[in-house]
């Protein structure tokens, strides 16, 4: 059973529109399901508004996935992934700024 022994990696990414260079940044408790948020923008159901209607748009080849940072997960019983994943998705949202012109997330 190969899929068990899959270790998963959390982190965060990018989903970058080559076109206009517009970018999505959110974070996953598993970096594989990445592949994911491409079905979702394939099937035109992604919770992004914005992105979905762009990538209808300029369709898939228009887009980039990229992992900007994967969490070092701690091996001790108080590291909480769950709030280094929100610390991490913070820390690349103030650095890219994607927000309007430059990007499909909402300013909290």
């Amino acid at each position: 059973m190969k899929w068990k022994e899959q270790k998963t990696v959390a982190g965060v990414f990018q989903i970058k529109n080559m076109r206009n260079h517009k970018i999505f940044v959110d974070s996953t408790r598993n970096i594989n399901t990445i592949n994911g948020e491409k079905f979702m923008l394939e099937h035109d159901s992604h919770p992004n508004k914005s992105l979905q209607a762009e990538w209808n748009e300029f369709g898939a080849d228009a887009f980039s996935f990229e992992v900007l940072e994967t969490v070092d997960k701690k091996p001790n019983d108080y590291f909480d992934l769950k709030d280094a994943l929100k610390k991490l998705k913070e820390k690349w949202v103030q650095q890219l700024q994607p927000f309007g012109d430059r990007g499909y997330n909402v300013p909290k």
